[in-house]
């Protein structure tokens, strides 16, 4: 009886570490805060930031994207849509509205504390653009 007791407690303990190390896994990949990247202009011009704001709660993520618009113009907000985080994987998309039409733009990728790195899909006349997308996480007290 004494030998099935103690290898009771040897499982719980176990359970508890192994639940323990999955908490520190979970927070290490919370995509919450400012996460911002730059991407080349068009036609040799500035590099344009993006800036995305995040929240997490539980597996569901919302926040916005700043995007810098064209011909110096003021950056937009735009809301995020269908935001989830699964393990390290998070994915959301974002639909603009141009002149009328709207274009929707998938997000995936792999969050750690400080990175993510993913895919950008966006369809342009019937054909899917898939390219590399890394978004560094803002560590700026304000």
């Amino acid at each position: 009886m004494t030998k099935s007791i103690t290898s009771f407690i040897k499982i719980g303990l176990c359970a508890i570490v192994a639940l323990g190390f999955l908490a520190q896994a979970q927070a290490a990949a919370d995509p919450t805060g400012t996460w911002s990247w730059t991407t080349p202009g068009r036609n040799g011009g500035p590099d344009r930031k993006t800036t995305l704001k995040l929240k997490l709660d539980g597996e569901k993520v919302t926040g916005t994207i700043s995007s810098p618009g064209r011909n110096n113009a003021a950056a937009t907000d735009t809301d995020i849509k269908d935001g989830k985080m699964t393990g390290d994987e998070i994915s959301f998309s974002v639909t603009r509205e141009f002149n009328g039409n709207s274009m929707t733009t998938k997000y995936s990728g792999k969050v750690t504390a400080d990175t993510i790195k993913g895919k950008i899909e966006s369809e342009r006349n019937g054909q899917t653009n898939s390219r590399d997308w890394e978004a560094k996480k803002d560590t700026e007290k304000k």
